[in-house]
């Protein structure tokens, strides 16, 4: 593969401002190229093209086209900088006037030197933000789309202007880009800030279609990658890749001297807010109860569920020179105080604590970005956790420490809304601890804890089958009534409760198939009596909940203690059901004279209850 920086360009408007600054350190720059204007720090903007493009690991040669005006500053800095002077080729331009166009330079080395190789072309006079810059990624990523072209964009931020842009529209599923919308109009409703630079990769093979576009094309207007790209695409129909890189960009083209010193300091000023440094970032992610449909969202149904403050899952990421993960004083032990000890921990704890979910997170995280084609810069960090959520109960702690991380990870390296989307996210989450851990479990969980505060779940097969997640809602949690929480002190492995209800589902046992359907219509009925603030229904159907889950996986799998929990809440006039998987019961207390007789009697059968707190979706 050959790499061609691009550096043949005028800016003329910026030459005329140096021209006639005050500034003495703006004088200094006079007749200086675009490209070997300073940059951040103490290096010329091409600079850092040349410290990221020089590995030969990667580029059988690196390419250099200027115009003849500026020629000699170029072999100067080459000389200086063990770049090869023979590698620049001097487009014999020398006014604004008789410039080629960044396509027309493009041809002009394509032909100079017989290029018959993948190549990728990079403007040289671009800023970018990112010091930790990795190409290797990009050269990976186009590699691994053989099929394709590449075009990298990033995401603009609300100050940037679309009208200065190449526009991409990117296909979540494959990747490709499926719209190339070239400096838009004001009066155009582009709905997509994502923002293509000139950074390429090309297939040997699209490389015929330079000089087919130039016999076409005879204006220099048209002579811009912007225009050559939105051809390639649109007309063309030639396969093109977006990646997303998480650097921003900006090129010192037609700019003005106010412009670059302005976007000098932006960059600054980006680099200081987005470096976490000496500063760990913490993301909190809640416990949350299932309050009606569980367990079908394993089995195409619907769920809704309350993610609530009272428990919850941290983890900070701070950068560090090393990738740390750190282990939980408390659920990580290496130390002992006897084998006792390590008896009485191993047989309440297990033996799975929550350092494997940071790791298989981060991993399953690694490649979520490398398949989706989204570079991440060179930095290292340490991660920790700490939680309160109790263990075994069924309330959704493994996934909370993973969705925990997963927020981490994207604060960190700068992925947003439109690299993750929630219903992605969730599903990511879930593969983390389905693929990677082989935990049994389903998409309720991940949701309510991505989604926060109360979330109506749809989990039909077409849905899951075609967008590969549910259809979520969000609901209201203003009025909602008062939900308590018993569980077990010391309880068994709730994993266990799901019995051998999954392989009868499987078989098309026709009791298993009519309960899921059963436990949608009852999320439906639900959901229709939260909205009319209804809540001796909702406890109605809560208590149908259980009774239904009772019948197909049996009082043995459901266990003594669990039936003794719902059985004493009855007593007191409050529906009772699993809030999860088992070890734990959530009701609805609509008669609050009988909440304190409630709580003393589960406190005097040895388990603890909790009055909750819901968590409002932010």
């Amino acid at each position: 593969m050959l790499c061609i920086i691009l550096v043949a360009g005028r800016g003329t408007q910026l030459e005329e401002d140096i021209k006639n600054s005050p500034n003495p350190e703006h004088q200094k720059l006079m007749g200086i190229p675009k490209a070997l204007l300073p940059g951040l720090g103490d290096k010329k903007i091409i600079d850092y093209w040349w410290s990221v493009l020089k590995m030969r690991h990667l580029f059988s040669d690196v390419y250099l086209v200027t115009n003849a005006d500026k020629y000699k500053h170029f072999e100067r800095w080459a000389t200086a900088n063990d770049f090869p002077v023979e590698n620049i080729i001097n487009d014999g331009t020398t006014t604004h006037s008789t410039r080629l166009g960044s396509v027309t330079d493009f041809d002009l080395v394509l032909r100079h030197k017989k290029i018959n190789d993948d190549v990728m072309v990079v403007a040289g006079d671009m800023l970018f933000e990112d010091q930790n810059f990795d190409i290797s990624q990009v050269v990976r990523y186009f590699r691994h789309k053989q099929d394709g072209n590449l075009a990298i964009y990033y995401e603009m931020e609300k100050c940037e202007n679309a009208e200065t842009r190449g526009i991409v529209e990117v296909d979540p599923e494959s990747g490709r880009i499926t719209s190339f919308t070239e400096k838009p109009s004001p009066s155009a409703v582009i709905a997509s800030r994502l923002a293509s630079v000139v950074f390429y990769c090309f297939k040997k093979e699209t490389l015929r279609t330079v000089p087919e576009y130039l016999q076409t094309h005879n204006t220099l207007e048209e002579r811009t990658f912007g225009r050559y790209m939105d051809w390639l695409i649109s007309e063309r129909a030639s396969v093109v890749y977006g990646m997303k890189l998480p650097s921003r960009f900006q090129l010192i083209g037609q700019v003005t001297l106010q412009d670059y010193v302005q976007w000098l300091e932006y960059f600054r000023n980006k680099q200081a807010t987005q470096a976490i440094g000496d500063k760990p970032f913490t993301y909190r992610a809640y416990a949350r109860v299932g309050l009606v449909g569980n367990p079908s969202d394993g089995f195409f149904g619907k769920t809704i569920s309350l993610a609530i403050e009272n428990f919850w899952a941290e983890v900070s990421i701070q950068e560090s020179r090393e990738l740390v993960l750190q282990p939980h004083p408390l659920n990580d032990p290496t130390t002992f105080g006897s084998l006792q000890d390590l008896h009485g921990i191993s047989r309440k704890e297990g033996y799975l604590g929550g350092l494997r979910l940071l790791q298989a997170t981060c991993k399953k995280f690694y490649e979520f970005c490398a398949k989706k084609g989204i570079a991440l810069h060179r930095r290292n960090f340490t991660l920790s956790y700490d939680t309160n959520i109790p263990r075994q109960v069924g309330l959704a702690g493994s996934s909370a420490i993973v969705t925990a991380t997963v927020g981490c990870l994207m604060k960190f390296y700068n992925l947003s809304e439109t690299d993750m989307p929630k219903p992605i996210r969730a599903s990511f989450i879930l593969n983390v601890e389905t693929e990677e851990l082989f935990i049994n479990a389903g998409l309720q969980d991940r949701v309510v804890q991505v989604y926060e505060g109360l979330v109506y779940m749809d989990f039909n097969r077409d849905s899951m089958s075609s967008k590969r997640h549910g259809i979520y809602e969000s609901l209201s949690t203003k009025s909602l009534p008062h939900f308590w929480l018993a569980y077990l002190s010391d309880p068994s492995d709730s994993g266990r409760i799901h019995s051998d209800v999954r392989r009868r589902y499987d078989l098309g046992d026709e009791q298993v198939v009519e309960s899921m359907q059963q436990f949608a219509q009852f999320t439906d009925d639900a959901k229709h009596a939260i909205l009319e603030e209804n809540w001796k229904e909702l406890a109605q159907i809560m208590d149908a909940n259980f009774d239904l889950r009772r019948k197909i996986y049996t009082d043995e799998c459901i266990g003594k203690k669990m039936l003794e929990m719902v059985e004493t809440a009855r007593q007191f006039s409050t529906s009772a059901k699993f809030p999860g998987s088992g070890g734990a019961v959530v009701g609805l207390c609509y008669d609050q004279t009988q909440l304190t007789q409630l709580k003393e009697a589960m406190q005097s059968r040895g388990y603890v209850v909790v009055d909750l707190v819901p968590r409002v979706n932010h």
